[in-house]
Protein backbone atom coordinates (compact mmCIF):
# COMPACT_ATOMS: atom_id res chain seq x y z
CA UNK A 1 0.00 0.00 0.00
CA UNK A 2 1.21 3.06 -0.57
CA UNK A 3 -0.39 6.57 0.76
CA UNK A 4 -2.76 8.44 -1.53
CA UNK A 5 -1.29 11.75 -1.39
CA UNK A 6 1.95 9.97 -3.01
CA UNK A 7 0.48 8.65 -5.55
CA UNK A 8 -1.82 12.06 -6.06
CA UNK A 9 1.53 13.53 -6.76
CA UNK A 10 3.78 11.23 -8.18
CA UNK A 11 1.46 8.86 -10.26
CA UNK A 12 4.70 8.26 -13.21
CA UNK A 13 7.05 6.79 -10.02
CA UNK A 14 4.92 4.69 -8.83
CA UNK A 15 3.79 3.42 -12.32
CA UNK A 16 7.59 2.80 -12.94
CA UNK A 17 7.74 1.19 -9.70
CA UNK A 18 4.92 -1.53 -10.39
CA UNK A 19 7.08 -2.25 -13.96
CA UNK A 20 9.87 -2.78 -11.69
CA UNK A 21 8.02 -5.35 -10.00
CA UNK A 22 7.06 -6.56 -13.51
CA UNK A 23 3.54 -6.28 -12.25
CA UNK A 24 2.27 -4.44 -15.55
CA UNK A 25 -1.60 -5.50 -15.35
CA UNK A 26 -1.19 -3.30 -12.59
CA UNK A 27 -0.66 0.14 -14.47
CA UNK A 28 -4.08 0.82 -15.11
CA UNK A 29 -4.79 0.21 -11.69
CA UNK A 30 -2.76 3.08 -10.87
CA UNK A 31 -4.36 5.34 -13.55
CA UNK A 32 -8.06 4.37 -12.22
CA UNK A 33 -6.93 4.86 -8.61
CA UNK A 34 -5.68 8.41 -9.50
CA UNK A 35 -9.02 9.71 -11.32
CA UNK A 36 -11.14 7.72 -8.57
CA UNK A 37 -9.19 9.84 -6.29
CA UNK A 38 -9.74 12.65 -7.87
CA UNK A 39 -13.63 11.93 -8.16
CA UNK A 40 -13.54 11.12 -4.15
CA UNK A 41 -12.04 14.36 -3.79
CA UNK A 42 -14.91 16.39 -6.05
CA UNK A 43 -17.59 14.96 -4.98
CA UNK A 44 -16.46 15.59 -1.11
CA UNK A 45 -16.32 19.48 -2.52
CA UNK A 46 -19.72 19.20 -3.51
CA UNK A 47 -21.11 16.90 -0.93
CA UNK A 48 -19.80 20.12 1.83
CA UNK A 49 -20.83 23.22 -0.38
CA UNK A 50 -24.26 21.48 -0.22
CA UNK A 51 -24.06 20.98 3.64
CA UNK A 52 -22.94 24.24 3.66
CA UNK A 53 -25.99 25.81 1.56
CA UNK A 54 -28.21 24.30 3.80
CA UNK A 55 -27.00 25.83 6.75
CA UNK A 56 -27.36 29.27 4.97
CA UNK A 57 -30.91 28.28 4.04
CA UNK A 58 -31.70 27.67 7.63
CA UNK A 59 -30.11 30.40 8.81
CA UNK A 60 -31.92 32.68 6.48
CA UNK A 61 -35.37 30.94 7.29
CA UNK A 62 -34.76 32.05 10.75
CA UNK A 63 -33.77 35.28 10.39
CA UNK A 64 -37.35 35.65 7.81
CA UNK A 65 -39.53 34.05 10.44
CA UNK A 66 -38.72 36.77 13.10
CA UNK A 67 -39.20 39.43 9.85
CA UNK A 68 -42.96 37.69 9.26
CA UNK A 69 -41.07 37.54 5.45
CA UNK A 70 -42.29 34.53 3.14
CA UNK A 71 -39.98 31.50 3.25
CA UNK A 72 -41.68 29.28 1.21
CA UNK A 73 -38.63 29.31 -1.81
CA UNK A 74 -36.56 28.59 0.74
CA UNK A 75 -38.39 25.98 2.11
CA UNK A 76 -38.62 24.26 -1.04
CA UNK A 77 -35.02 24.31 -1.76
CA UNK A 78 -34.21 23.51 1.68
CA UNK A 79 -36.75 20.30 1.35
CA UNK A 80 -34.79 19.16 -1.91
CA UNK A 81 -31.04 19.42 0.02
CA UNK A 82 -30.84 16.25 2.44
CA UNK A 83 -31.76 14.36 -0.98
CA UNK A 84 -29.29 15.22 -2.64
CA UNK A 85 -26.71 15.19 0.30
CA UNK A 86 -27.59 11.82 0.66
CA UNK A 87 -26.56 10.74 -2.90
CA UNK A 88 -23.29 12.51 -2.60
CA UNK A 89 -22.30 10.69 0.30
CA UNK A 90 -23.37 7.71 -0.20
CA UNK A 91 -21.28 8.05 -3.66
CA UNK A 92 -18.46 9.24 -1.57
CA UNK A 93 -18.48 6.17 0.39
CA UNK A 94 -18.34 3.75 -2.97
CA UNK A 95 -15.87 5.54 -4.13
CA UNK A 96 -13.74 5.51 -0.77
CA UNK A 97 -14.27 1.39 -1.15
CA UNK A 98 -13.43 1.27 -4.36
CA UNK A 99 -10.19 3.63 -3.74
CA UNK A 100 -9.12 1.39 -0.62
CA UNK A 101 -9.09 -2.09 -2.30
CA UNK A 102 -7.33 -0.74 -5.25
CA UNK A 103 -5.33 1.02 -2.76
CA UNK A 104 -4.24 -2.55 -1.40
CA UNK A 105 -3.41 -3.86 -4.47
CA UNK A 106 -0.83 -0.80 -6.07
CA UNK A 107 2.72 -2.85 -4.24
CA UNK A 108 4.82 -0.59 -2.06
CA UNK A 109 7.90 1.70 -3.47
CA UNK A 110 10.43 -0.38 -3.58
CA UNK A 111 14.39 -0.01 -2.17
CA UNK A 112 17.42 1.21 -4.61
CA UNK A 113 19.43 -1.61 -2.99
CA UNK A 114 16.50 -4.16 -4.56
CA UNK A 115 17.82 -6.03 -7.26
CA UNK A 116 15.20 -5.94 -10.27
CA UNK A 117 14.74 -9.34 -11.31
CA UNK A 118 11.77 -11.47 -11.91
CA UNK A 119 12.20 -14.30 -9.64
CA UNK A 120 13.79 -16.18 -6.84
CA UNK A 121 16.48 -17.09 -9.54
CA UNK A 122 17.47 -13.38 -9.80
CA UNK A 123 17.94 -12.86 -5.75
CA UNK A 124 21.45 -11.71 -5.19
CA UNK A 125 23.41 -13.01 -2.36
CA UNK A 126 25.14 -10.38 -0.93
CA UNK A 127 27.41 -10.98 2.56
CA UNK A 128 28.77 -15.08 3.53
CA UNK A 129 29.56 -15.80 7.23
CA UNK A 130 31.07 -19.20 8.47
CA UNK A 131 33.13 -21.56 5.80
CA UNK A 132 30.86 -24.60 5.31
CA UNK A 133 32.91 -27.95 6.86
CA UNK A 134 34.13 -30.91 5.09
CA UNK A 135 32.47 -34.16 6.43
CA UNK A 136 34.44 -37.30 5.20
CA UNK A 137 31.07 -39.21 5.66
CA UNK A 138 27.52 -39.11 3.96
CA UNK A 139 25.56 -36.74 5.45
CA UNK A 140 21.97 -38.15 6.79
CA UNK A 141 18.16 -36.72 5.77
CA UNK A 142 17.95 -34.60 8.94
CA UNK A 143 14.65 -36.25 9.71
CA UNK A 144 15.73 -39.89 9.12
CA UNK A 145 18.37 -39.31 11.40
CA UNK A 146 16.38 -37.61 14.08
CA UNK A 147 13.89 -40.73 13.77
CA UNK A 148 17.03 -43.12 14.29
CA UNK A 149 17.92 -41.31 17.29
CA UNK A 150 13.88 -41.53 18.23
CA UNK A 151 13.63 -37.90 19.34
CA UNK A 152 11.17 -37.22 16.42
CA UNK A 153 8.22 -38.74 15.94
CA UNK A 154 6.16 -38.01 12.58
CA UNK A 155 4.30 -41.18 12.28
CA UNK A 156 2.04 -41.08 15.69
CA UNK A 157 1.62 -37.00 14.45
CA UNK A 158 0.51 -38.19 11.34
CA UNK A 159 -1.97 -40.24 13.04
CA UNK A 160 -3.68 -37.54 15.49
CA UNK A 161 -2.96 -34.78 13.25
CA UNK A 162 -2.45 -35.59 9.42
CA UNK A 163 0.68 -34.61 7.63
CA UNK A 164 3.06 -32.10 8.18
CA UNK A 165 2.97 -32.30 11.98
CA UNK A 166 5.19 -33.84 14.01
CA UNK A 167 6.33 -34.32 17.72
CA UNK A 168 9.78 -33.84 19.31
CA UNK A 169 10.88 -35.67 22.21
CA UNK A 170 13.43 -36.12 24.31
CA UNK A 171 16.74 -34.14 23.92
CA UNK A 172 15.18 -32.85 20.25
CA UNK A 173 12.37 -30.98 22.08
CA UNK A 174 15.13 -29.76 24.68
CA UNK A 175 17.56 -28.73 21.90
CA UNK A 176 13.97 -26.94 20.70
CA UNK A 177 13.51 -25.01 23.33
CA UNK A 178 17.14 -24.40 23.81
CA UNK A 179 16.93 -22.39 20.70
CA UNK A 180 14.38 -20.49 21.92
CA UNK A 181 15.37 -19.62 25.48
CA UNK A 182 19.02 -18.38 24.07
CA UNK A 183 17.14 -16.04 21.39
CA UNK A 184 15.08 -14.50 24.04
CA UNK A 185 18.07 -14.20 26.43
CA UNK A 186 20.15 -12.22 23.39
CA UNK A 187 17.16 -9.90 22.02
CA UNK A 188 16.51 -9.21 26.12
CA UNK A 189 20.15 -8.14 26.36
CA UNK A 190 19.77 -5.97 23.13
CA UNK A 191 17.31 -3.93 24.38
CA UNK A 192 14.43 -5.31 22.65
CA UNK A 193 10.90 -5.82 24.71
CA UNK A 194 9.38 -9.13 25.54
CA UNK A 195 5.50 -9.04 24.36
CA UNK A 196 3.54 -12.49 24.58
CA UNK A 197 0.84 -12.27 21.39
CA UNK A 198 -2.73 -13.74 21.17
CA UNK A 199 -2.46 -16.90 18.59
CA UNK A 200 -6.05 -15.74 16.79
CA UNK A 201 -6.76 -12.55 15.40
CA UNK A 202 -9.97 -11.66 13.85
CA UNK A 203 -10.31 -10.58 9.42
CA UNK A 204 -9.87 -6.75 10.37
CA UNK A 205 -7.04 -7.22 12.51
CA UNK A 206 -5.67 -10.17 9.74
CA UNK A 207 -6.22 -7.62 6.61
CA UNK A 208 -4.33 -4.91 8.25
CA UNK A 209 -0.93 -6.97 8.94
CA UNK A 210 -0.81 -8.77 6.07
CA UNK A 211 -1.48 -8.87 2.45
CA UNK A 212 -4.53 -10.61 2.81
CA UNK A 213 -5.71 -11.85 -0.69
CA UNK A 214 -2.12 -13.17 -1.20
CA UNK A 215 -2.20 -14.95 2.80
CA UNK A 216 -5.78 -15.62 2.34
CA UNK A 217 -5.03 -19.21 1.23
CA UNK A 218 -1.81 -20.00 3.40
CA UNK A 219 -3.43 -19.45 6.96
CA UNK A 220 -6.25 -21.76 8.92
CA UNK A 221 -9.81 -20.11 9.45
CA UNK A 222 -11.60 -20.88 12.57
CA UNK A 223 -15.20 -22.13 11.28
CA UNK A 224 -17.70 -20.33 12.21
CA UNK A 225 -15.89 -17.91 13.44
CA UNK A 226 -14.24 -14.35 12.77
CA UNK A 227 -10.97 -15.53 13.84
CA UNK A 228 -7.74 -17.06 12.31
CA UNK A 229 -4.57 -18.69 13.70
CA UNK A 230 -1.58 -15.99 12.93
CA UNK A 231 1.27 -17.57 11.03
CA UNK A 232 4.03 -15.75 12.47
CA UNK A 233 3.93 -13.20 15.34
CA UNK A 234 4.12 -10.75 13.49
CA UNK A 235 0.59 -10.48 12.72
CA UNK A 236 -0.59 -10.41 16.07
CA UNK A 237 2.18 -7.78 17.25
CA UNK A 238 1.94 -5.22 14.78
CA UNK A 239 -2.43 -5.63 14.80
CA UNK A 240 -1.97 -4.97 19.22
CA UNK A 241 -0.87 -1.32 17.49
CA UNK A 242 -3.32 -0.61 15.37
CA UNK A 243 -5.61 2.75 15.27
CA UNK A 244 -3.16 3.82 18.10
CA UNK A 245 -1.18 7.54 18.21
CA UNK A 246 2.28 6.83 19.81
CA UNK A 247 4.20 9.27 21.11
CA UNK A 248 6.87 10.39 18.80
CA UNK A 249 9.33 9.92 21.80
CA UNK A 250 8.77 6.62 22.39
CA UNK A 251 10.24 5.88 18.55
CA UNK A 252 11.16 3.17 18.20
CA UNK A 253 9.59 0.71 19.44
CA UNK A 254 11.85 -2.47 19.48
CA UNK A 255 9.87 -5.55 20.83
CA UNK A 256 10.19 -9.57 20.28
CA UNK A 257 7.32 -12.65 20.45
CA UNK A 258 7.58 -15.98 20.88
CA UNK A 259 4.87 -17.94 19.29
CA UNK A 260 3.53 -21.15 17.70
CA UNK A 261 3.16 -20.34 14.14
CA UNK A 262 0.65 -21.98 12.00
CA UNK A 263 0.49 -21.97 8.05
CA UNK A 264 -1.29 -24.26 5.36
CA UNK A 265 2.05 -24.87 3.36
CA UNK A 266 -0.17 -24.70 0.18
CA UNK A 267 1.85 -24.44 -3.33
CA UNK A 268 4.35 -26.00 -5.45
CA UNK A 269 6.89 -26.59 -2.58
CA UNK A 270 4.64 -29.06 -0.84
CA UNK A 271 5.18 -29.97 2.87
CA UNK A 272 8.50 -31.63 4.09
CA UNK A 273 6.27 -34.50 4.62
CA UNK A 274 9.80 -37.12 6.24
CA UNK A 275 11.59 -33.72 8.21
CA UNK A 276 10.84 -30.35 9.60
CA UNK A 277 11.97 -27.63 7.11
CA UNK A 278 8.00 -26.97 5.85
CA UNK A 279 5.46 -28.13 8.26
CA UNK A 280 2.16 -26.87 9.47
CA UNK A 281 3.23 -26.00 12.87
CA UNK A 282 6.28 -24.52 14.20
CA UNK A 283 7.66 -22.52 16.34
CA UNK A 284 9.76 -18.99 15.92
CA UNK A 285 10.85 -15.87 18.15
CA UNK A 286 10.17 -12.68 15.75
CA UNK A 287 11.81 -9.01 16.00
CA UNK A 288 9.38 -6.19 15.02
CA UNK A 289 10.33 -2.43 14.93
CA UNK A 290 8.29 0.90 15.08
CA UNK A 291 9.98 3.79 14.00
CA UNK A 292 10.37 6.98 12.29
CA UNK A 293 10.91 7.00 8.61
CA UNK A 294 14.27 8.24 8.81
CA UNK A 295 15.67 5.72 11.20
CA UNK A 296 14.29 2.70 9.06
CA UNK A 297 17.06 1.91 6.70
CA UNK A 298 19.32 1.72 9.83
CA UNK A 299 16.57 -0.09 11.84
CA UNK A 300 16.26 -2.82 9.33
CA UNK A 301 20.35 -3.04 9.33
CA UNK A 302 19.98 -3.95 13.14
CA UNK A 303 17.40 -6.49 12.81
CA UNK A 304 19.58 -8.35 9.96
CA UNK A 305 22.63 -8.28 11.86
CA UNK A 306 20.73 -9.54 14.91
CA UNK A 307 20.18 -12.64 13.49
CA UNK A 308 23.30 -13.12 11.62
CA UNK A 309 24.84 -12.51 15.20
CA UNK A 310 22.76 -15.47 16.38
CA UNK A 311 24.15 -17.92 13.55
CA UNK A 312 27.24 -16.99 14.02
CA UNK A 313 27.08 -17.94 17.95
CA UNK A 314 25.29 -21.35 16.82
CA UNK A 315 27.97 -21.31 14.60
CA UNK A 316 26.02 -22.26 11.49
CA UNK A 317 27.48 -21.61 8.33
CA UNK A 318 25.00 -18.74 6.59
CA UNK A 319 24.65 -15.88 3.69
CA UNK A 320 22.50 -13.01 3.17
CA UNK A 321 20.31 -13.39 0.17
CA UNK A 322 18.68 -9.73 -1.26
CA UNK A 323 15.58 -10.60 -2.60
CA UNK A 324 14.80 -9.32 -5.70
CA UNK A 325 11.82 -6.89 -7.01
CA UNK A 326 9.84 -9.70 -8.47
CA UNK A 327 10.10 -12.37 -5.92
CA UNK A 328 9.37 -9.55 -2.87
CA UNK A 329 5.84 -9.29 -1.16
CA UNK A 330 3.77 -6.02 -1.91
CA UNK A 331 4.16 -4.77 1.39
CA UNK A 332 7.85 -4.48 1.21
CA UNK A 333 10.39 -2.18 0.27
CA UNK A 334 13.47 -3.75 0.77
CA UNK A 335 13.55 -7.46 2.06
CA UNK A 336 16.72 -10.22 2.87
CA UNK A 337 16.49 -14.04 3.60
CA UNK A 338 19.15 -15.39 5.88
CA UNK A 339 20.05 -18.73 4.71
CA UNK A 340 22.05 -21.78 6.55
CA UNK A 341 24.02 -23.80 4.47
CA UNK A 342 22.72 -27.41 3.75
CA UNK A 343 26.01 -30.10 3.94
CA UNK A 344 23.38 -32.76 2.29
CA UNK A 345 21.92 -30.38 -0.32
CA UNK A 346 25.33 -28.83 -1.11
CA UNK A 347 23.44 -25.28 -1.12
CA UNK A 348 22.21 -22.89 1.43
CA UNK A 349 18.42 -22.70 2.82
CA UNK A 350 16.15 -20.42 4.18
CA UNK A 351 15.83 -19.99 8.02
CA UNK A 352 14.52 -16.66 7.89
CA UNK A 353 13.71 -13.25 6.79
CA UNK A 354 14.18 -9.96 7.47
CA UNK A 355 11.74 -6.78 6.18
CA UNK A 356 11.12 -2.95 5.77
CA UNK A 357 7.77 -2.15 4.90
CA UNK A 358 8.41 1.55 5.05
CA UNK A 359 4.65 2.84 5.91
CA UNK A 360 2.61 0.52 4.02
CA UNK A 361 1.90 -1.71 7.05
CA UNK A 362 0.81 1.15 9.53
CA UNK A 363 -1.31 2.92 6.58
CA UNK A 364 -3.46 -0.45 6.49
CA UNK A 365 -3.40 -0.74 10.62
CA UNK A 366 -3.60 3.02 11.17
CA UNK A 367 -0.54 3.32 13.14
CA UNK A 368 0.56 6.79 13.66
CA UNK A 369 3.21 9.09 15.88
CA UNK A 370 2.67 12.71 17.32
CA UNK A 371 5.76 14.92 17.40
CA UNK A 372 5.66 17.19 20.32
CA UNK A 373 4.18 19.74 18.55
CA UNK A 374 0.91 17.33 17.87
CA UNK A 375 1.97 17.10 14.08
CA UNK A 376 1.00 13.02 13.28
CA UNK A 377 2.30 10.62 10.49
CA UNK A 378 2.67 7.32 9.82
CA UNK A 379 5.56 5.36 11.42
CA UNK A 380 7.65 2.93 9.64
CA UNK A 381 7.33 -0.56 10.43
CA UNK A 382 9.85 -3.55 10.10
CA UNK A 383 10.25 -7.52 11.43
CA UNK A 384 12.63 -10.03 10.78
CA UNK A 385 12.94 -13.97 12.11
CA UNK A 386 14.79 -14.18 15.37
CA UNK A 387 14.83 -17.57 14.92
CA UNK A 388 12.69 -20.38 13.38
CA UNK A 389 13.43 -23.19 15.50
CA UNK A 390 12.27 -26.13 13.06
CA UNK A 391 14.40 -24.70 10.12
CA UNK A 392 17.18 -23.85 12.68
CA UNK A 393 16.85 -27.59 13.88
CA UNK A 394 17.40 -29.08 10.21
CA UNK A 395 20.88 -26.44 10.22
CA UNK A 396 22.10 -28.05 12.93
CA UNK A 397 20.97 -31.64 12.55
CA UNK A 398 22.87 -31.63 9.32
CA UNK A 399 25.93 -29.13 10.25
CA UNK A 400 26.81 -31.10 14.07
CA UNK A 401 25.96 -34.60 13.17
CA UNK A 402 28.87 -36.95 13.85
CA UNK A 403 30.05 -40.30 11.97
CA UNK A 404 28.56 -42.15 14.96
CA UNK A 405 24.99 -40.81 14.37
CA UNK A 406 24.83 -38.22 16.87
CA UNK A 407 24.71 -34.99 17.23
CA UNK A 408 26.70 -32.23 18.63
CA UNK A 409 25.12 -29.70 20.33
CA UNK A 410 26.44 -25.89 19.84
CA UNK A 411 28.24 -25.00 22.80
CA UNK A 412 25.77 -21.69 23.17
CA UNK A 413 23.24 -23.82 23.75
CA UNK A 414 24.78 -26.43 25.95
CA UNK A 415 23.76 -24.37 29.26
CA UNK A 416 20.04 -24.23 27.82
CA UNK A 417 20.25 -28.02 27.51
CA UNK A 418 21.19 -29.08 31.13
CA UNK A 419 24.71 -29.34 30.44
CA UNK A 420 24.38 -31.91 27.43
CA UNK A 421 26.80 -31.72 24.75
CA UNK A 422 25.55 -34.01 22.52
CA UNK A 423 22.23 -35.29 21.57
CA UNK A 424 22.39 -39.87 21.29
CA UNK A 425 19.53 -41.94 20.74
CA UNK A 426 16.95 -41.87 23.13
CA UNK A 427 16.02 -45.02 24.55
CA UNK A 428 13.42 -44.03 27.25
CA UNK A 429 10.33 -45.06 25.24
Amino acid sequence: MIDIKYIRENKELVKQNVQKKFQESKLPLVDKLYDLDKEYRENIQIANQLKHRKNEITEMISIRKRHNQPIDDLLKEVNELPSKIKEFDDKQKQLKQEIDKLQNIIPNLISEQTPIGKDSSQNKPIAYFGEPKKFDFEIVHHGELAQELNVLDIDSARNVSGKGFFYLKGDLALLNNALIRFTEDFLNKKGYTFILTPYLLNQKAMEGAVDFEFFRDMIYKIENEDLYLIGTAEHSLMAMFSDKVIPEQKLPIKVYSYSSCFRKEIGSHGLDERGLFRVHQFDKVEQVIICKPEDSEKMYDELLNNSIELFKQLGLPTRVLEICSGDMGDLKYRSADLEAWSPRKQEYIEVGSCSNLTNAQALKLNIKASTPQGEKYHVHTLNNTAIATSRALVAILENCQTKEGTIKVPDVLVPYMYGKKEIKKNNSF
